[in-house]
């Protein structure tokens, strides 16, 4: 079926149902931002792929909100689908929300399924519809009738993280979570989110392509926890493990209906953002909601001494092999025949050379020339075309090493290419150190700092539709809450930077048509000096690659970006090169030298 055929099956249903409009987020049960393929219902209903956007369907109009990195993709993919793009945060565009406010009328009915719509989202959509004195149906998956072919839920199996990964028992983090309970008076604490039941339980998986994961849920009591999962996931040394530390092993759905069963005067913890709108509407009248984040948001994402010291050592392996790429790239870009798909295949076998790797940790971005220019590119067969001389390569992709997650972008000069590119590499990298070096007072955010990797590009009227910086996970989502690097105020996003808090810096600019330029490495936040000013923090970039010197213009940059360079790219050489072999010593000795 086309698209069209698509929506208007759909809309046959809602019809039979009673519905004027019907949600469709890219979502599983457990607000993922990646989703397994038997959740990509909004891909399957508007044909647009990528891994942000929520389609709304009424009997008239078919739309889809996503944001800046997906406005050059969406547009091609949804061309002649009948659906509208919806471009998210640009001047006119109204917001999902308001779209919905202005299209129900009395008597209207909004129809979603609950279970992959969070519970801050379903609330704000009681809201809306109480007000037009329209209705709710959220029981309702129509997706699920018309796509015949759906797959089936992951069966794949679960795996333990040792503590020598880790570096905490799973019973020492539920003993924290219960110390924060208490001090919320609560004594249940559901849990949809799979990152975080994953790290609590030092589990891990594979239910969700590049990222480590299990489709799960979890219930922390005072006297024991609930895991609902398919059992056959576990091995004998998880289910062991389980039953020591009190961990109760229950079918997957079963926390719906056990959810109706919590007793009256019991107190529950809940994230809205983090829980699922149908869990939370089968809570008991009788039972107390406290809501506020889930304590493991925070718990994991300030890494532990162990975690931290491993993750160093996944950064060193990726960037031996990057500076092995980079070398093999530039030297072999014209003498064989090189492709975005064969390059990122490449990339991978290097990795897999310094031991330890298990996978890539998301869906690749290999792109040349104005392919880099679609923040989200990814190449597939149709797509793929051979990297030349003549213009840039940008490879944004990260690995799962054992000991962390990596994620880092570089983009490769390849050739003799245009002044505005020289000039836009150059900025990129201007900006991406100016943030790298900066130093803070502690309890600054995300929006305090974002300004130094974009004011080199707004001085000459540029900028990215994108954030700067997102926490990582290790080995769980490769975008890790609640801290993040970004102009704009995004709800969510605004915790202060804490101690050992990894996040990237990935400044950009992607001129469609033509070329995009990203330069992303990984930040450790760090305590700094204490004064009678305050408790002074900074980063320290953790990525050893070096920035292609064959683009960098010095006369576009003052005596600290020159200096900032210089220092960065000597570490690169201190770190890398006890790990490379004579030639590829030289070389790296030629892609690190001072300017």
């Amino acid at each position: 079926m086309t698209v069209k055929e698509r929506i208007e099956q759909l809309r046959e249903l809602m019809r039979k149902n009673g519905i004027d409009a019907y949600v469709v987020p890219t979502s599983d049960f457990h607000q993922s931002e990646y989703v397994g393929e038997h959740f990509k219902a909004r891909k399957f209903i508007t044909g647009f792929t990528g891994s942000a956007g929520t389609a709304v369907i009424t009997l008239d109009e078919a739309r889809l909100w996503t944001d800046g990195r997906y406005f050059t993709q969406a547009a091609k993919q949804l061309e002649g689908s009948g659906v509208e793009l919806m471009r998210m945060a640009e001047p006119g565009v109204p917001t999902i929300n308001e779209y919905l406010k202005s299209t129900l009328v009395e008597g209207n009915c909004l129809g979603f399924d609950g279970r992959v719509v969070a519970m801050g989202e379903g609330q704000g959509y009681e809201e809306i519809t109480k007000s037009n004195k329209a209705t709710i149906k959220y029981e309702v998956d129509l997706i699920d009738e018309i796509w015949e072919d759906r797959p089936e839920l992951s069966k794949k199996p679960a795996f333990k993280l040792g503590e020598e990964y880790a570096g905490e028992s799973a019973a020492s983090k539920i003993e924290r979570i219960r110390e924060y309970m208490k001090e919320c008076g609560a004594t249940y604490h559901t849990v949809a989110t799979i990152d975080d039941i994953c790290w609590v339980l030092n589990m891990r998986g594979d239910d969700i392509d590049f990222f480590p994961l299990v489709l799960s849920y979890m219930v922390v009591k005072m006297d024991g926890v609930d895991l609902y999962i398919d059992e056959t996931k576990l091995n004998d040394e998880l289910k062991a493990e389980f039953a020591e530390i009190g961990v109760a092993v229950h079918p997957y759905n079963d926390v719906y209906a056990d959810t109706k069963k919590i007793p009256a005067g019991e107190t529950i913890l809940i994230d809205p953002a983090r829980l699922n709108y149908a869990i939370y509407s089968n809570i008991p009248e009788g039972v107390a909601k406290v809501e506020e984040r889930n304590p493991e948001v925070l718990f994991k994402a300030m890494k532990n001494p162990k975690e931290i010291e491993n993750m160093r050592i996944a950064q060193i392996k990726d960037s031996v092999a990057h500076v092995k790429f980079m070398k093999w790239v530039k030297e072999n870009v014209e003498t064989m025949e090189i492709t975005e798909m064969s390059a990122s295949e490449k990339l991978d076998e290097l990795r897999e050379e310094m031991g330890n790797f298990i996978r890539p940790s998301f869906e690749p971005i290999s792109a040349y020339a104005d392919h880099a220019a679609m923040m989200h590119y990814c190449s597939k067969p149709e797509t793929d075309v051979r990297l030349r001389e003549g213009s840039v390569y940008l490879t944004d992709t990260g690995a799962g090493f054992w000991e962390g997650t990596t994620d880092i972008t570089r983009t490769f000069v390849l050739g003799e290419v245009s002044d505005t590119i020289k000039e836009h590499f150059t900025l990129v990298a201007m900006c991406n150190l100016r943030l790298a070096n900066a130093t803070f007072l502690q309890g600054c955010v995300g929006m305090n700092l974002d300004i130094l990797a974009r004011k080199a590009l707004w001085e000459r009227g540029l900028d990215y539709k994108c954030g700067t910086g997102h926490g990582v996970g290790y080995l769980l989502n490769i975008h890790e809450a609640p801290t993040s690097l970004r102009w704009r105020y995004r709800a969510g996003d605004t915790h202060k930077f804490e101690e050992g808090m990894i996040l990237t810096d990935e400044p950009g600019v992607y001129i469609e048509g033509s070329h995009g330029i990203r330069l992303e490495n990984e930040l450790l936040v760090c305590m700094g000096e204490q004064n009678e000013y305050g408790q002074f923090m900074y980063f320290e970039p953790i990525t050893y690659i070096p920035f292609d010197l064959d683009g960098i213009v010095p006369e576009v940059m003052n005596s600290d970006d020159i200096k900032y360079l210089n220092e960065y790219h000597k570490l690169v050489f201190e770190k890398v090169s006890p790990y490379l072999d004579e030639e590829e010593t030289e070389w790296l000795r030629k892609y690190t030298r001072e300017i």
